[in-house]
């Protein structure tokens, strides 16, 4: 488990309502993965070995801190191969955004894109196959 604190969402008369930043992580993961022309999110090694035991990291590629100033969240991605870089990365922090306002009501300070490859061939092309 994280090291980070829980974030307090909701602090009233019937109880508290407190999200660790593993789930944004996850929502933010799965909000990505609904962009055309995200390719891949980067993971790091224990993400790759997890998912080679079938296990799915919805959380792959993504970084969220806790600072004075709010929450900030970096994304790692792999794009496909002629997309438009910065509308692609655009389309990801307003999905993003939207989607963890609509499922948490946290804002977020910042949503930090950082593309760290391309993918060049298609599935089909590396696999041999042609759609002949």
């Amino acid at each position: 488990m994280s090291e980070q604190p829980l974030l307090n969402v909701s602090d009233d008369s019937l109880g508290k309502v407190e999200i660790a930043p593993e789930v944004i992580e996850v929502i933010t993961g799965l909000a990505a993965s609904e962009i055309d022309g995200l390719y891949a999110m980067r993971g790091n090694f224990a993400s790759g070995v997890a998912e080679r035991f079938g296990k799915k990291a919805h959380s792959k590629g993504v970084k969220v801190e806790l600072t004075e100033n709010g929450i900030v969240i970096d994304l790692y991605v792999i794009l496909q191969f002629g997309v438009s870089i910065p509308h692609v990365a655009q389309l990801l922090q307003t999905n993003i955004r939207q989607t963890l306002k609509n499922m948490t009501a946290l804002e977020i300070d910042e949503i930090n894109v950082h593309v760290v490859g391309i993918q060049m061939d298609s599935p089909e092309e590396a696999t041999g196959k042609t759609n002949s």
